[in-house]
């Protein structure tokens, strides 16, 4: 080989091996099995306090679902919107539309059918009447729109299922509370609520299932209180004007209860009183000894398990293996406020 063939060899040979590095540098090898690929960099990892959960990120088609409650006068069912608008957004690409009955049939009746109109894709009610709120549940089943009812429930409507409370159960630890407290008898006063509604006449089976057979337990007076504070107050007012010095008061929920409360205050008679629903300034009452107990039905639960049913029906064709769904209900003391569902809530 001649100097000027062997001179142009090894400028082709550098150059070979120049273009072979350059293309090395610029595809990158696959990982093998056995190597761990690079970890990302932390700005790709960390969370975005603005973005929504990582659950919602792999969630259904979005839905609209109508949540019809008695009323937003109710502290109760105020927390029941926000339950089910926190599970909403956990859920992901979920519209809640809240339907505020204001505590009347018709109107609640009206927001329903303006539900049918909307289109929206289910329904999640809480009755404020089992029989006066039926033939607009029918409509909306009618309508082919799933319905849920949560809380309170209606009569011979096929809705997809209810979630709520045993409210019997709850009614009889009230009962049990008062046998405990009075073994020798007592004369106490029944707050009950809405005439009609399912969770009064639960709660009221409930007391009477226990208190009937003890005759020495005597109901002085019995009136509804309509679930509200005010009329609480005022129907505890009359009772003491029958019966100045009764024993203890029993009310179908706290609101009632905390009217009965300010009732006594006034008239200076200091009585155990027992509530339904364990509201925060409930249990803070408990803590300071003005009551003596409330029936927590753990409206969180029932709201977001309500909500996990419609939903659950509408993105996977999944329907509850049974219609009736109840949370059992539990008697918060101040031997076991800690159990409550809202005790964080309790004023300080």
């Amino acid at each position: 080989m001649t100097r000027k063939n062997l001179v142009v060899l090894n400028l082709l040979v550098i150059l070979a091996l120049a273009l072979g590095a350059c293309v090395g540098a610029a595809t990158p090898q696959a990982a093998s099995p056995t190597t761990a690929p690079a970890a990302p960099t932390q700005a790709a990892v960390a969370p975005q306090p603005t973005q929504a959960p990582a659950a919602a990120a792999g969630s259904g088609k979005k839905l609209t679902i109508a949540l019809s409650i008695p009323g937003l006068s109710f502290p109760f069912f105020v927390f029941m919107e926000k339950e089910v608008k926190d599970e909403a957004a956990k859920l992901g690409n979920i519209e809640i539309i809240t339907l505020d009955g204001q505590n009347q049939v018709p109107k609640q009746t009206a927001d329903l059918e303006a539900a049918i109109a909307k289109k929206v894709d289910a329904v999640l009610v809480s009755p404020i009447t089992a029989d006066g709120m039926a033939p607009a549940v029918k409509e909306v089943v009618d309508a082919g729109i799933p319905v849920a009812t949560v809380d309170r429930t209606v009569y011979n409507v096929n809705t997809l299922a209810h979630v709520g409370a045993d409210n019997v159960l709850g009614g009889e630890q009230q009962g049990k509370a008062l046998l405990a407290m009075f073994p020798k008898g007592a004369t106490i006063f029944e707050l009950q609520g809405t005439p009609g509604a399912t969770p009064a006449i639960d709660r009221s089976k409930g007391l009477h299932n226990i208190i009937d057979s003890h005759p020495e337990i005597k109901v002085a007076c019995q009136q509804t209180g309509e679930f509200t504070r005010d009329k609480g107050l005022t129907v505890t007012e009359n009772c003491l004007g029958a019966t100045p010095k009764p024993d203890a008061i029993v009310a179908a929920n706290d609101d009632m209860a905390l009217g009965a409360v300010e009732a006594l205050k006034s008239a200076k008679v200091n009585v155990p009183v027992i509530g339904y629903d364990a509201l925060p300034e409930t249990l803070g009452m408990i803590r300071d000894g003005s009551v003596y107990g409330t029936v927590d039905q753990f409206p969180g639960q029932q709201s977001r398990k309500a909500l996990n049913v419609l939903v659950d029906s509408l993105r996977k064709g999944v329907k509850p293996a049974t219609h009736d769904i109840f949370i059992t209900p539990k008697l918060i003391t101040k031997d076991n406020l800690s159990q409550a569902e809202r005790v964080a809530e309790m004023p300080k």
